[in-house]
C-alpha cells in the first residue's frame, strides 16, 4: 500500500509535466499525510539540510570546469590531438570520436556537455565525410555516456552523498570500467564499419601529431592532476573540483587565450543555474528519502526480493532490471536518489560492495540516457545534429545492445571492477 502509494504520486506527478524535484515533494507530502506526520516546518527543514553538504560543494566545481573546457579551447585541441592519432583509419571519425570521448569524460564528468561538445565539432565532419548520419549521432550518444563514469563524474558524486558510499572509491573503480566501454564502442564501430566504405582521411606526418601533442598538452594534463591528487591523498574529491576549475580557467585564459572575461562570465552564469538545479533535485529528493526510511520502504523491498538475498549475482541481475526500466523514463539523476535509499540496505544485506553496486547502478543509469523514450543525451544529439529522434534511436541501437552485454558481464564477473578498484586503493 505505502509502495503504491508513493509510486503513484510520483509517476502521477511526472505524468502532469511537474519537473522532477517538484514530483518529489509532491511525493514525500502524500507519504507524510498518508503516516499523520505533516508538518511544513520538518519538511522545509529536511529541503535544507538536503543540500547542506561539504561533498555537493564538488558538484558547482566540476560543472565550472566542464563549461570552460567546451568553451576555453580544451575539448577542440583534444579532438584535433585524436585526429591525428588515428583519423587515418577507415572509419577514423568514429575512432576519433570515441578517444575524445574518453578524454572529455576525465575532464567533465557531464554526459550532456561531453555529447553537445562532440556532436558540435565532429557531427558536420562526419556527414560531410559521408558517414551515416544516425549511425554517427548514435556513436557520439554512446561515446558520451562514458562520463558518467569515469571521474570526475558528477553522478558519482551523487550517489556517493545518497548512499553514504566513499566517493574517492567511486572515482577510482569507475577508470576501468569507463575504458572497457570505450574498447566496446571500438570493437562495434570496427564491427559495423568492416564492409562500409568510408573515406579515410590524409594520415597526420609525426611533425603533425607532436603539433598537435603539444598543443593538448595542458588538456591532457587535468586528468592526471585530478585521478593523481585524489589516488595520492594530496586532495578530497571535493578539493578536487576546486583544482579542476581554477585549473581549467587559468589554462583557458592565460595559456589558450580562448576565454575573455565576457565569456567567463558566461560560464559562471550558465555553471550557477546548473547547479541550481542539481542541488534543487537533491534536497527534495532528501526528503523523499527520509520519508522513505520513516516509511521502512526499504524493509518492504527487501521482503519483496528476499528470496534472492542468498545469491547476489541474481540479485544484482533483478536490481539491474529494476533500475534500466526506471532509467529509460526518468534522468539519471533523480532515478539515484530516488532509488539508492530502497536499494542500499537490500544491497548491504546481501553483501555486495556498495562500491561496485554504485558503479553498476551509474552505469545502468547511464544506458537508460540513450534508450527511448526520453533518451536525453539522444534528445542532446539529436537538437545538435538536426536530426530526426527515430534515426539516432537507430543509429544508437547497436551500441546499446553492446553495453547491456557489458553489463551482464560485470553481473557475472563483478571482479572486472572490483579487482582494480582494491589494486588502485592500496
Amino acid at each position: 500500500m505505502t509502495i503504491g502509494l508513493f509510486l503513484t504520486s510520483l509517476l502521477a506527478s511526472i505524468g502532469l509535466s511537474l519537473p522532477i524535484a517538484f514530483a518529489l515533494l509532491v511525493s514525500a507530502v502524500v507519504l507524510m499525510l498518508h503516516l499523520g506526520l505533516f508538518d511544513s516546518q520538518i519538511l522545509a527543514q529536511n529541503l535544507v539540510n538536503g543540500a547542506d553538504s561539504y561533498t555537493l560543494l564538488a558538484i558547482p566545481f566540476f560543472l565550472v570546469a566542464g563549461e570552460v573546457m567546451a568553451r576555453g579551447g580544451l575539448s577542440k585541441r583534444i579532438v584535433m590531438l585524436a585526429m591525428s592519432m588515428v583519423g587515418h583509419r577507415k572509419g577514423g571519425l568514429g575512432f576519433v570520436a570515441i578517444f575524445a570521448a574518453i578524454v572529455m569524460a576525465s575532464l567533465s564528468g557531464s554526459a550532456v556537455a561531453d555529447t553537445a561538445a562532440l556532436g558540435s565539432m565532429l557531427l558536420p565532419m562526419m556527414r560531410q565525410a559521408g558517414y551515416p548520419p544516425g549511425r554517427s549521432a548514435g556513436l557520439m550518444a554512446a561515446g558520451g555516456i562514458i562520463a558518467p563514469i569515469i571521474p570526475p563524474s558528477i553522478p558519482l558524486i551523487i550517489i556517493g552523498v545518497a548512499g553514504s558510499i566513499s566517493i574517492s572509491k567511486l572515482f577510482l573503480a569507475g577508470i576501468v570500467p569507463g575504458l572497457i566501454m570505450g574498447i566496446t564502442l571500438v570493437l562495434m564501430w570496427l564491427f559495423i564499419t568492416r564492409k562500409e566504405d568510408l573515406v579515410v582521411e590524409k594520415k597526420a606526418t609525426g611533425a603533425e601529431r607532436l603539433t598537435a601533442l603539444r598543443r593538448s598538452f595542458w588538456a591532457m594534463l587535468l586528468p592526471v592532476i585530478i585521478i593523481g591528487g585524489i589516488k595520492t591523498g594530496v586532495f578530497t574529491p571535493t578539493e578536487a573540483g576546486v583544482v579542476a576549475a581554477v585549473y581549467a580557467i587559468v589554462i583557458s585564459t592565460l595559456i589558450y587565450r580562448e576565454l575573455d572575461l565576457s565569456g567567463l562570465y558566461e560560464v559562471l552564469v550558465q555553471a550557477a543555474r546548473n547547479t541550481a538545479v542539481v542541488m534543487f533535485l537533491v534536497a527534495a529528493a532528501s526528503v523523499a528519502s527520509w520519508l522513505i526510511s520513516i516509511a521502512q520502504l526499504p524493509l518492504l523491498v527487501a521482503d519483496m526480493l528476499s528470496p534472492l538475498a542468498d545469491n547476489p549475482r541474481l540479485l544484482m541481475l533483478a536490481i539491474m532490471a529494476i533500475v534500466l526500466i526506471v532509467g529509460m523514463v526518468m534522468d539519471l539523476t533523480p532515478t539515484i536518489l530516488v532509488l539508492t535509499p530502497i536499494l542500499m540496505p537490500i544491497v548491504k544485506l546481501a553483501g555486495i560492495d556498495p562500491v561496485y553496486f554504485g558503479i553498476m547502478f551509474v552505469l545502468n543509469c547511464a544506458i537508460g540516457l540513450i534508450t527511448p523514450p526520453v533518451g536525453n543525451v539522444l534528445n542532446v544529439i539529436t537538437s545538435v545534429g538536426k536530426l530526426k529522434f527515430e534515426k539516432a534511436v537507430a543509429g544508437v541501437m547497436p551500441f546499446v545492445l553492446a553495453y547491456l552485454v557489458l553489463l551482464l558481464l560485470f553481473v557475472a564477473f563483478p571482479q572486472i571492477i572490483t579487482a582494480p578498484l582494491y589494486w588502485l586503493a592500496s
